[in-house]
């Protein structure tokens, strides 16, 4: 019974071992075909199916186990009464005849008991085991059949192969914002000097401000480091409850400032990873044509607790480092269209593309290190930053967790109490 018993716990032992080796999921790069999963591998549904399929014959085993341990349980009370009594008659049989040749194979029967009593308390340790063993998979199955419940009603539901576009329309989110649209998410907007609408995320808050998002940096799910097509016409995702990254592309972020009558703000909103916030605005923000590399210029630093990184900082390397990291009238430089002040080509050396002097400040597009810490051997052959950088916040080597760039009216950039509302709302958000 004992033998059979181990055996049933081993091969149940055998089944966890090997489910928790393979890793399933939408995810898995390779799935053997032959593991029971068939034609669902390695899909989430497929695991459920399968899990439905074999559970029924596990909880049968437990069942049948759990009968033998409390028929072991019987047998083992009944041999520890035996032992009990046999020690008494033995300490009896002692007392009356201590000279009797009786006593002595009496005492030689004794020994052997006390050795089938430890014998039996190793076994009993043993089942004592084997029975955590099966209560922990117990609940482990318990753990399955809910897994299974979820993965069920996840599966039941319709695939969505489409995303929810709002309808109303605008030359940019604050357009609108004016138009009555309440709900952030995505927009088709068509900029005065647009040819064709494009897909914008609208940000609107509770005051009517719509903020145009141009860039948006959360996990480091999406590579920024992209050539000079890629930046021209944007790449990442834009997504109905902006949980994605990207950057909106550069002719996209020309048209919404080139020709517009009221003066347009660039608001930059970070995240470090401690989950403080801090922010930037940019009066008079423009983004140049193609043909001018896309410059970017600004009239001034208008208010915000970030600091002015893109005036540049003094690095304390050199008198010049103030003057060669400033941000207003720079090129926009990929790593296969070098437009910087540099001999070498910041963006190459920093992997993103970026409006670089020689190099930079401030740097949102820069590689996301995970925890925000790297090295100055991360940082390069120069020792220039290349991680997410707002370096009138954060010195070198940290790179920032998140950072969102956007973009809306200088006359509507006060609305609900002023910069310090504004920024109180993104804390919120974050």
């Amino acid at each position: 019974m004992a033998p059979s018993l181990l055996a049933a716990a081993g091969g149940l032992l055998l089944l966890f071992s090997f489910s928790s080796a393979q890793i399933r999921g939408d995810n898995l790069v390779s799935c053997s075909q032959n593991d029971g999963f068939g034609k669902y591998c390695p899909t989430t549904c497929g695991v459920s199916d399968y899990m439905l399929r074999y559970t029924p014959g596990v909880n049968k085993d437990l069942d049948d186990m759990q009968y033998e341990l409390e028929n072991i349980a019987n047998l083992t009370r009944g041999a520890e009464e035996t032992v009990v009594y046999m020690k008494d008659s033995a300490t009896s049989a002692q007392k009356s005849s201590p000279s009797d040749s009786y006593f002595k194979k009496s005492s030689s029967m004794l020994d052997d008991i006390v050795r089938y009593e430890k014998t039996i308390i190793a076994q009993e340790q043993q089942l004592f085991e084997i029975q955590s063993l099966l209560s922990a998979n117990e609940r482990r199955m318990a753990d399955l059949k809910q897994i299974s419940v979820q993965l069920q009603q996840k599966c039941s539901e319709p695939c969505r192969d489409t995303v929810e576009i709002q309808t109303t329309t605008g030359t940019d989110c604050q357009d609108v914002a004016n138009k009555g649209a309440t709900t952030s998410g995505l927009y088709y907007v068509r900029p005065a000097q647009a040819t064709e609408q494009f897909l914008v995320y609208c940000e609107i808050d509770s005051f009517g401000r719509g903020f145009t998002v141009i860039q948006r940096r959360r996990d480091g799910s999406v590579d920024f480091n992209k050539d000079w097509i890629q930046y021209k016409n944007g790449f990442g995702y834009l997504s109905p409850d902006d949980t994605t990254e990207f950057w909106l592309g550069n002719e996209k972020i020309h048209q919404l400032t080139a020709g517009v009558n009221i003066p347009t703000v660039l608001r930059i909103e970070l995240v470090d990873w401690e989950g403080n916030t801090r922010y930037a605005d940019y009066t008079m923000f423009r983004v140049g044509p193609e043909i001018d590399k896309y410059r970017l210029t600004y009239g001034f630093y208008l208010a915000g607790d970030a600091g002015d990184a893109f005036d540049g900082v003094d690095l304390g390397d050199d008198p010049s480092d103030k003057f060669y990291t400033s941000h207003n009238g720079m090129l926009f430089s990929t790593s296969d269209k070098d437009n910087d002040k540099f001999d070498g080509n910041c963006a190459l050396q920093d992997g993103s593309g970026w409006w670089m002097n020689r190099c930079h400040a401030a740097h949102l597009n820069g590689k996301y290190y995970q925890g925000g810490r790297y090295t100055e051997k991360d940082a390069g052959e120069f020792g220039f930053d290349n991680g997410i950088t707002w370096l009138t916040w954060h010195n070198r080597w940290y790179s920032l967790k998140e950072t969102t760039m956007k973009l809306i009216p200088l006359s509507r950039i006060a609305a609900g109490g002023g910069q310090q509302a504004g920024v109180k709302q993104f804390a919120g958000l974050a």
